[in-house]
């Protein structure tokens, strides 16, 4: 069993706008301009300001800010919020490779000197293919990695306050430097081909991962760590799932049932064969999760792991599914395996935070687990 520790619970800012019924919304890099317009709340600055103000009063201590072609884009986003908010953290997602590494550098140092030092940065090298070409990124997945390893390393050298020069395989960077850096940001990454975990392994403080059943994804997060310590290092490990909480196990799979049964046969269809041509190793073991069927039986992978979203939404596909206690219980499982750190969404974004926070996080405060 790995080592325990407290719980750190964060919650996601919905870029691409926010439903009661479509779980295909969340997906940044689903550029279908109609499943967008379905979107019933846009995502305004007003909204997400929502949002992010419920998770700061309700304990969540960041909020996830995605990165695609499917949505707003995050750093706007994320440096408008913080003159919202005043604890919350914002762990924003990068591409590495769409904008230099010195400038990168700086655009973080400037945040975290606007923000008072609330930036996380979430690396994401970039799991299809297509969704680059839109960026104009031509590199394969292996390619990818390799470039966010150097990417990584040319960024964190600048925010120790090193000049750079640095003649690589994909970035040839002469005598750089950044103003100073108040707080030097933790990195989170993700993946699971052997090229992210060597990557997560090397650069990372926190391998983000996404919802699995508890021991499929302990033997996940088992070989990173292993991955690690061959290098000196040792990671968190974090775990990306959506909740559906309420008082009973019956109102809330009652709502998991709702959320199914409005589904478009079609666009299930769709989205399925999209995610079985997937380039991502993570897209194929979500894809993996379920038989294709609707029924609960189909979809509860796990007991109180529900695998509903993965029907239609890229991603992350998996919830906590139950009741205030049972989710806790679930949360306590994955720790167990050791994970210490929850991304948590819900549709829609703003009532899920309410019900999670309300319900299950003073469930884990009385366990101990803050």
């Amino acid at each position: 069993m790995a080592e325990q520790s407290k719980v750190i619970l964060d919650w996601f800012l919905p870029l691409t706008g926010d439903s009661r019924t479509n779980l295909a919304l969340g997906s940044a890099t689903d550029n279908d301009p109609a499943r967008l317009q379905a979107a019933s709340r846009r995502p305004t600055l007003e909204y997400l300001g929502q949002i992010a103000r419920a998770s700061e009063s309700l304990g969540f201590e960041s909020v996830l800010v995605p990165t695609g072609g499917g949505n707003e884009e995050s750093w706007t986003i994320a440096t408008a919020l913080t003159q919202h908010t005043r604890r919350l953290e914002y762990l924003v997602a990068v591409r590495p490779g769409l904008v230099s590494p010195t400038l990168q550098a700086q655009v973080t140092a400037t945040f975290q000197n606007v923000s008072d030092g609330r930036l996380r940065i979430n690396v994401v090298a970039g799991g299809e293919d297509a969704e680059q070409r839109r960026f104009g990124d031509r590199i394969g997945h292996d390619g990818r990695y390799a470039r966010a390893a150097e990417y990584l390393e040319v960024l964190q050298r600048l925010w120790t306050g090193e000049r750079v020069t640095h003649h690589g395989e994909f970035f040839d960077i002469e005598d750089a430097r950044i103003p100073p850096i108040s707080k030097v940001p933790e990195v989170y990454l993700g993946g699971s081909s052997d090229a992210a975990i060597g990557v997560a392994a090397e650069h990372a403080d926190v391998y983000l991962t996404w919802g699995e059943p508890p021991a499929l994804a302990g033997e996940k997060i088992a070989r990173v760590a292993e991955r690690a310590a061959s290098r000196g290092r040792s990671l968190r490990f974090g775990i990306r799932l959506h909740a559906i909480a309420r008082p009973t196990s019956a109102e809330a799979w009652a709502v998991a049932d709702t959320l199914v049964a409005g589904l478009d046969p079609a666009v299930v269809a769709d989205r399925r064969a999209a995610f079985a041509a997937s380039g991502s190793v993570g897209q194929q073991r979500q894809f993996a999760l379920t038989n294709g069927g609707t029924s609960r039986a189909d979809l509860e992978i796990h007991p109180g792991l529900w695998a509903g979203a993965s029907l239609v939404r890229g991603g992350a596909g998996t919830a906590l599914v139950g009741s205030h206690a049972e989710v806790a219980d679930l949360i306590e499982e994955y720790r167990a395996v050791g994970f210490s750190e929850f991304v948590l969404s819900g549709y829609p974004h703003l009532e899920e935070a309410y019900w999670f926070g309300e319900g299950v996080r003073p469930e884990l405060a009385r366990r101990g687990l803050f």
